[in-house]
């Protein structure tokens, strides 16, 4: 099978050109997961992948935030066999709906698409940790952090770790100064 870093070229899921990231920085790149991930055996063999890197964590549960992780968070879990949860948006935070609960002492494994700062996995910490909940592990397929996350608390795995350059909005390169920025993922 072709690396997953592979896969998102051979899918048209890395994409190029000026993004306007949810972080509020600017990028050249940006990673569609969605356009990989309607590939259900791919998105099979991905996760599994993922699923591989953190099975000896011994997690119960897998919370993903939506909309970016409930692909990944629902094929991760299967690959572990574990139930699923996930946050979702509601005035641009992330809460906990649908009649999810979260108990005291469950152990939990939180899943996203893509981080690049990790404010939505760190949103989704304080969710379980707000109920009692202890998160093991992170997992995301792709770290586009270049290893500038903040400290979790918990280990971090992904599949694909890169260093893609983002910019803050008031400093752009002259290549990107003079072009709109796209927004192609979740709001």
């Amino acid at each position: 099978m072709a690396t997953p870093l592979e896969l998102f070229r051979q899918t048209g899921a890395l994409l190029d050109g000026h993004f306007l990231l949810r972080s509020g920085l600017h990028s050249r790149q940006f990673f569609q997961c969605a356009l990989l991930l309607q590939h259900t055996q791919i998105a099979a063999e991905v996760c599994a992948q993922l699923a591989d890197k953190v099975r000896s964590l011994g997690v119960q549960r897998v919370i993903s935030p939506a909309l970016g992780g409930l692909i990944v968070g629902h094929e991760v879990a299967r690959s572990l066999g574990l139930p699923h949860i996930f946050a979702e948006k509601e005035e641009n935070r992330l809460v906990l709906r649908r009649g999810f609960e979260i108990n005291p002492g469950d152990r939990f494994l939180v899943v996203e698409d893509v981080v690049t700062r990790g404010g939505r996995v760190q949103e989704t910490l304080e969710i379980v940790r707000s109920r009692g909940g202890v998160v093991e592990g992170i997992a995301a397929i792709v770290d586009r952090s270049g290893g500038n996350l903040p400290d979790f608390g918990c280990p971090f795995f992904s599949l694909v770790k890169l260093n893609v350059e983002t910019f803050d909005p008031a400093n752009l390169p002259p290549d990107l100064a003079g072009t709109t920025a796209i927004k192609p993922g979740s709001k």
